[in-house]
């Protein structure tokens, strides 16, 4: 059992198609038979997540846990934040629970609930990277967040969009594919400037750009194989002018992560990514961790092993 650190799970009721807040109480004794003795409060609605978790810091809890999907996973991480500052004090905890299920897929967290419980006893902790993102509001203004797995922007902006405003009653990856079809029958590709590491800037007509710290997306999309979460790089892969038809029959490829040899993927690292619209006024959206929190321009920063991540001892 734990050693006698005191342990919040940061519980988000709509995860899941409201899932979570239906059956709380088996999850709630799961989680006790597996793991131990806990405290958990619920989340109240978007954004909430980060406040419950710093608040959890303040009062001396020592493992913060996430209970729910990515956007929960990466509400919770920006609660390790204040005033552009790690906080410290706590190690993040992850128990997936929603509808993409794509960060435990990097750091190899079993969806099963009984599971993922298990591997939260012990100490040990990894040093993680965190991307600091800053951006712009949908109706202007700037705002800064961070992330814990990916940002991107293009399509998958639109893809998110579809997903959090359609029934998720079919999961998290078939969720995302029908989105993703749907989406392509609409969106056209864009022209954005992009700038890594104080390099020249560069234009490019563009599908989607993914500025990852871990590999996955999009409900189980391999985008980035190559990303460590620990590296202090983010691997920025683009994904060029593809038409609908390129994307349907690469889109596997993209799954299976075998996709970075075609002509229209570059991939590259970087610790600092600035990127927007060629166009003044066209609205790039960004995806962040399965939400859409604004669009370009935005800057985004590579924060190396800021953050103790709770791993599996076994």
């Amino acid at each position: 059992m734990p050693d006698n650190f005191r342990t919040l799970v940061v519980v988000n009721p709509k995860s899941a198609g409201g899932t979570v807040e239906k059956k709380w109480t088996e999850i709630a004794r799961t989680i006790a038979d597996n793991f131990g003795p806990f405290e958990h409060r619920h989340t109240k609605g978007p954004g909430d997540a980060a406040r419950v978790a710093r608040e959890g810091i303040a009062e001396g809890f020592e493992l913060i846990v996430a209970l729910g999907g990515d956007g929960t996973i990466s509400e919770v991480a920006n609660g390790f934040f204040e005033d552009g500052k790690a906080i410290g004090g706590a190690a993040l905890g992850v128990l997936p629970f929603g509808t993409g299920g794509d960060f435990r897929k990097t750091m190899l967290i079993s969806k099963e609930l009984a599971a993922s419980a298990r591997a939260l006893r012990g100490k040990k902790t990894r040093m993680i990277d965190c991307g600091r993102l800053d951006l712009t509001r949908p109706g202007g203004g700037r705002e800064t967040r961070y992330f814990v797995n990916i940002a991107s922007f293009g399509i998958a902006g639109l893809v998110d969009e579809l997903v959090n405003t359609s029934s998720k009653a079919l999961g998290g990856r078939a969720s995302f594919l029908i989105a993703t079809l749907r989406a392509q029958l609409s969106y056209q590709n864009q022209r954005v400037r992009l700038v890594l590491d104080d390099g020249e800037p560069e234009e490019l007509l563009i599908n989607n750009v993914a500025v990852s710290n871990g590999q996955y997306f999009g409900g189980g999309m391999h985008i980035a194989p190559n990303a460590e979460v620990d590296d202090g790089l983010f691997d920025v892969v683009t994904l060029g002018d593809f038409s609908p038809l390129e994307l349907v029959l690469h889109g596997m490829r993209i799954y299976k992560g075998t996709h970075l040899t075609l002509p229209k993927v570059k991939v590259r690292r970087a610790a600092k990514v600035e990127a927007w619209p060629v166009t003044p006024g066209d609205e790039v959206r960004l995806d962040v961790d399965g939400e859409t929190p604004g669009a370009l321009p935005a800057l985004f920063t590579c924060l190396p092993q800021v953050l103790p991540f709770k791993v599996n001892e076994s």
